[in-house]
C-alpha cells in the first residue's frame, strides 16, 4: 500500500474514532500516545501504518465486548 493510500485510510479510520469518541464509546489511548494524526504527512509510512493499527485495534475491541446488538441477517 503507498503512503498517501495509507493516509487516506487513516484519515477515514480517525474519523469514526473520532464519531465514536463523541458517543463516548471507543477507547483511543493506544492511538493518541502514538501523536500520529492523517493531517501529519511529514512523518512516515511506519508511523501511519502503526496508527492505523490502533485504531483497528480500538474499533475491532468495541465489536468484541458483546455490547452490540447482533444485526438480523434478512430484512422483513
Amino acid at each position: 500500500m503507498k503512503k498517501q493510500e495509507l493516509i487516506h485510510l487513516h484519515g477515514l479510520l480517525a474519523e469514526l474514532q473520532n464519531n465514536s469518541d463523541a458517543a463516548g464509546e471507543m477507547p483511543s489511548d493506544e492511538y493518541r500516545e502514538l501523536g500520529v494524526q492523517p493531517t501529519s504527512i511529514h512523518r512516515s509510512k511506519t508511523d501511519h501504518k502503526a496508527a492505523v493499527f490502533a485504531l483497528i485495534h480500538s474499533i475491532t475491541d468495541e465489536f468484541e465486548d458483546g455490547s452490540a446488538e447482533p444485526v438480523p441477517a434478512t430484512a422483513d
